[in-house]
This record gives structure tokens, C-alpha cells and sequence, in this order.
């Protein structure tokens, strides 16, 4: 996971700081070394992070810091604060055209960031805020990338407008705006060739389809993962085509982080969205705030809440009653099938975790924790029950729980532990009705109940 690796070493220093009474000024500085040294290994910008440190430290050796009465916190609120700050403080969203007018919006970047996939991911983010968009398969030179978008599309249920790969970029976009005019779509999104690097050709292309139709948002897609280089192809692309915002894709990979530290730093321009995976769901507003909060190890309970929002058909009675079973230990294995059908939706019990005040530095000690395979293995041992096995779990006598391992393919002994688990659950559910989230349990939090299913 993205940042993982300098959320532990910035928690390490905070702790540190969180230990003394009292701070001196070289508290505050050995302190800020270790800051600066956290930040270049995640490759954020070697001048950004001199800025960054700088600004820091003039504000925290202060005296109303120096002075205060938790003066750990103080310093750690005032890198929270400047952290905000230097990914662009505010939210930045799409500018639509106003009235019926329609809104283009360009999407480029070099081949392998996920432009192809993240033109679909903010197709469907937009109809979702009842937006008509037009995807325009303008990339004519990779193979397979036009009907990739057609799939994209289809999964998105947004309308693909396609000539093949014998017509020009710059003719197919003339020709998608005016399909648009006619078929009342409001947003069109263009999406661009990429190639393995920045050449003229590419730049060139890309001028033209700007010159022939109204660009009102182009937008930059670069991989996370590729650190500094990610910056230094939006630095280009700005300088040479003119940009409005940024997405970062696959965050949910192996990146340090650095790409999302420095871009707004060194370009000006903001971060719009975030690819947190593969699937067409995975794209979040980019906040700031939010951000600075996962990377300091404070969770993000905010975007929690949204991907909930988003995610999740929640029926407020059922929500309610299974809420109230839960408090009463009498929840079943049905109870657990939907508590798993929502994790799903929201992308898995590791990613609700790590969004969790405190976790984010334990996400490696969650992920080495939460095995796929293992949760999958439990959920064909209950699909593999009656329904009546399923709302009685005393029912599960030897005879049944035989019958169920042969039917999920899995040796009785895996079965037998996994139902005396799930009994040690209920009684623990019903033992600690403080952790159930009072009367307020409901949805996917009511479901799971801050409790411990058998993972």
C-alpha cells in the first residue's frame, strides 16, 4: 500500500516527540532530520522537501509551541497542517460548462498509467452525479485499445463512440462532439494514445485534437509507482500541451508516495483523483486533508464513510435488526454472508482497515493477516449449508458439518474450526455490547460490529 512504509517511520518519529515533557529547540530539529530523510526515501521532490522541512520548522520552534502544554502535539498538528498545504489544501473537482453546454475533457498520458481505465472509472463517478458522458476511443495505435474501452464502457453502462483505427484522433473527436450535440450527452472524454515516452509526435497529436474542439479539462494520468519520474512527465505534458489536473493511478501498489508529495509542489497543478485498484469503482476525490491524514497515520474515516455511501445499498430496518441481533449473540451465518458481500463492495477488510484511525502503519502486519484465499475458503464452507443450517447454526451436528466439508472441498477439520470460531464470536458479540457501536450500529459498521468474525 501506498505509504506504508513512511507512515511507519513518521509514526516512529512522532512517538518519539509524543514521550517528552518538554521540547528544545534540538528536539525539534533531530526531529525534522528524520522527517527529511522519511520523505526523500519515499521520493517526494529533494526541493520540496527542503521547503517542506523549512516551513516546518519556523513555525515549530516557536514560542507558543516551545512553551505549550503538549508541545509533541503542536509540532505534529503543524506538519499535519503544512503536509495539507503542499499537496494543494483545497479539493479541486471537474469545471463543468454551465447550462446544457457540453464539457471535453482530454485525457492523456504515456502508455501503461491506466488512462484507458480511469477515462471509464470517471465516466461512471460522473454518471453517478447525473452526468451523460461520451467516451471517444481516440487511440488508434494500440492494439486492443479501443475495444478495451468498449468493454470499460459497457461495464459502466456509459455509450462508447468508436470510428476503428483507420481515422484520424483529431477527425474522430470533430466527429464525437457532434454525435454528442445530437444525442444530448454533456460530457465527452476523449481518450488519447500513449506512448512509452514524451515525443513530438504525441505532443503535436494531442495540440491538434485541441485545436480542432474545445478542450475544457485535460487531464494527466501517471502510475504512482513511478516516483519522481511521475512528476518530472507532468512537468512536460503541462509544459507542453497545458494541463488542468492530475490523476494518480495504482496507489494501491507498491508506491512510496513521493508522486502525491511533490506534483502540486512542482507543477501547480492539483490532483483530481486517485486509483485506489483495478476495478472500475476504485477512483476517489483526491482531498488533501484526507491524504495527510493517512500518510501521519490517522486514518481516514471521512472517505470510509463515502466509500460506504457509494458502495453500499444499506437497508435501514435490516441494518437495525441485525444490529440488534449482534448485541444479543444471536447473529447467524447469514448475518456473516452479508457482513462479507459489503466488505467486498468496499474493497476487502484490509482496505476498510487501513482507513482506520492508527492502523495505517500496521498495514503490513493487516495484510500479512488478512489472507483472500482463506476468507473465500470460509465463505464456500457457509454456502455450503442448507439455509436452515445457515439461520441455526446449532443445528451442525457431525453428520451435517461432513456433509459440508465434502460439499465445499475442504477437510472436516477446517470446517469444525471455523464453526467453533464463529460460536466464540457470538459470545463475545454478546459480552461486549460497547464495542456493537451503541444504538447507532447500522449498514456495514452495524454488520460488522467492530466485532471479530471468524477471519
Amino acid at each position: 500500500m501506498a505509504f506504508e512504509s513512511l507512515t511507519d517511520k513518521l509514526q516512529n518519529v512522532f512517538k518519539n516527540l509524543r514521550g517528552k515533557g518538554r521540547l528544545t529547540e534540538a528536539d525539534v530539529k533531530a526531529a525534522l532530520k528524520e522527517v527529511k530523510m522519511a520523505l526523500l526515501e519515499a521520493d517526494v521532490n529533494f526541493k520540496v522537501v527542503k521547503q517542506f522541512v523549512k516551513a516546518v520548522e519556523e513555525r515549530a520552534v516557536g514560542a507558543d509551541v516551545m512553551n505549550g502544554l503538549n508541545p509533541g502535539q503542536m509540532v505534529i498538528k503543524i506538519v499535519n497542517e503544512e503536509m495539507v498545504s503542499l499537496m494543494g489544501s483545497e479539493t479541486t473537482e471537474i469545471q463543468f460548462q454551465p447550462g446544457k453546454s457540453i464539457t471535453v475533457i482530454m485525457m492523456c498520458g504515456l502508455q501503461g498509467a491506466g488512462k484507458t481505465t480511469t477515462a471509464a472509472k470517471i465516466a461512471g463517478k460522473l454518471k453517478q452525479k447525473g452526468k451523460k458522458s461520451l467516451l471517444v476511443a481516440c487511440d488508434v495505435y494500440r492494439p486492443a485499445a479501443i475495444k478495451q474501452l468498449q468493454v470499460n464502457g459497457e461495464k459502466q453502462d456509459v455509450e462508447v463512440f468508436s470510428m476503428g483505427d483507420q481515422i484520424s484522433p483529431v477527425d474522430i473527436a470533430k466527429a464525437a462532439f457532434a454525435h454528442a450535440e445530437k444525442n444530448g450527452h454533456n460530457v465527452v472524454i476523449l481518450d488519447t494514445a500513449g506512448r512509452l515516452h514524451i515525443d513530438e509526435d504525441m505532443m503535436k497529436e494531442l495540440a491538434q485534437i485541441k485545436d480542432a474542439v474545445t478542450v475544457h479539462q485535460t487531464l494527466l494520468v501517471v502510475d504512482a509507482m513511478t516516483g519522481q519520474d511521475a512528476v518530472n512527465v507532468a512537468k512536460e505534458f503541462d509544459e507542453k500541451v497545458g494541463l488542468d489536473g492530475v490523476v494518480l493511478s495504482k496507489m494501491d501498489g507498491d508506491s512510496r508516495g513521493g508522486a502525491a508529495l511533490s506534483i502540486k509542489a512542482v507543477t501547480g497543478k492539483p490532483i483530481l483523483y486517485i486509483g485506489m485498484g483495478e476495478k472500475l469503482s476504485e477512483l476517489e476525490q483526491f482531498y488533501p486533508d484526507r491524504m495527510a491524514s493517512r500518510i501521519l497515520g490517522m486514518g481516514d474515516v471521512l472517505s470510509l464513510i463515502d466509500k460506504a455511501q457509494a458502495n453500499l445499498d444499506i437497508d435501514e430496518d435490516k441494518s437495525k435488526e441485525m444490529a440488534s441481533r449482534m448485541k444479543k449473540g444471536a447473529f447467524d451465518f447469514d448475518d456473516y454472508l452479508e457482513s462479507m458481500k459489503q466488505m467486498k463492495k468496499m474493497g476487502g477488510l484490509s482496505s476498510i482497515l487501513g482507513m482506520m484511525p492508527g492502523m495505517g502503519a500496521k498495514m503490513g502486519d493487516i495484510e500479512s493477516m488478512v489472507d483472500d484465499k482463506k476468507l473465500a475458503r470460509m465463505e464456500a464452507i457457509v454456502l455450503s449449508m442448507t439455509p436452515a443450517e445457515r439461520k441455526n447454526p446449532k443445528l451442525l451436528n457431525p453428520s451435517r458439518k461432513n456433509r459440508i466439508a465434502r460439499g465445499c472441498g475442504q477437510d472436516i477439520s477446517q470446517v469444525n474450526r471455523f464453526v467453533k470460531q464463529f460460536e466464540q464470536s457470538q459470545k463475545m458479540m454478546k459480552q461486549m455490547p460497547g464495542m456493537m457501536g451503541g444504538k447507532k450500529g447500522r449498514g456495514m459498521f452495524g454488520g460488522m460490529g467492530g466485532g471479530k468474525f471468524p477471519f
